[in-house]
């Protein structure tokens, strides 16, 4: 009898862990259906998603260059003691720019930005909340769903994916500086392999996903701070579960989207 009940309650918790998580998607769902619909109409805050765009895109160059230069750095360091075994040292330039644009430039991308942006936009959305200033946005006829939120969803979507392809080039480079620099590879040779095996649908698989994992972090941004609660206590919460949450779904995207793009 007592192991039923430790049984019992054992799959109680798992059942009430299930239906939380189904309900908190769908809540984040619906959240976004809820600011998507007000793509449909006017007015449209343009100011504001250029605002949004310049602190969410061009603010986040520095960490995501400095990222991808250092990532393409030791991931062709990597792959030239891997292939050394095989004697395959050739497929430096040509894996490190398949690696970059296909997975590493936008997961590496979207979760600095996740951790600077998607806690930022938590952190100003909850303090907006807690000190009722979305409430007073009802009172002077603004929708906070329209001004707040779209513009940073819109902001987001965009910025991310030029973010990537400038991180991509960079992470290249920094491929090509150890390359050529620390391992010896003519540069010439090395410039030629990389144009010749890179394709078109490799650069923009990765834009793609760029834009998915930028909506997902001003998404998650913008809900956590959004229904924030608790004071300054509520806010440290929302900025916390932002970061998580977006980091999580980007990872978990990419291997959804890389399903997608390149299953066998």
């Amino acid at each position: 009898m007592f192991l039923l009940t430790q049984v019992t309650g054992l799959l109680a918790g798992i059942g009430a862990t299930v239906l939380g998580a189904l309900a908190g998607i769908g809540r984040v769902t619906l959240f976004a259906l809820d600011a998507l619909r007000h793509l449909l109409a006017p007015p449209f805050y343009f100011a504001e998603i250029g605002r949004q765009f310049m602190r969410i895109g061009y603010y986040s160059l520095p960490v995501v260059g400095l990222t991808t230069l250092f990532t393409g750095g030791a991931l062709a360091l990597q792959i030239y003691a891997g292939g050394a075994r095989f004697n395959a040292e050739s497929v430096v330039p040509s894996i490190v720019a398949i690696g970059m644009v296909r997975e590493l430039g936008p997961v590496l991308a979207g979760l600095m930005v996740a951790g600077r942006v998607s806690a930022a936009i938590a952190a100003e959305l909850g303090t907006m909340r807690v000190t009722e200033q979305i409430d007073a946005l009802y009172t002077l006829s603004t929708n906070p769903m329209k001004y707040l939120v779209l513009p940073r969803l819109i902001a987001a979507t965009i910025a991310l994916p030029l973010l990537v392809l400038v991180g991509d080039s960079i992470g290249i480079m920094g491929g090509y500086l150890v390359g050529v620099e620390r391992l010896g590879f003519d540069p010439d040779t090395y410039l030629k392999t990389t144009v010749d095996f890179l394709e078109n649908g490799d650069v923009l698989s990765g834009l793609m996903k760029a834009a998915v994992f930028g909506f997902i972090v001003a998404l998650m941004g913008c809900y956590m701070g959004y229904n924030s609660a608790g004071g300054a206590q509520g806010v440290g919460r929302a900025t916390t579960n932002a970061v998580v949450s977006a980091s999580v779904l980007i990872l978990a995207s990419n291997y959804i989207l890389t399903e997608l793009f390149f299953a066998v």
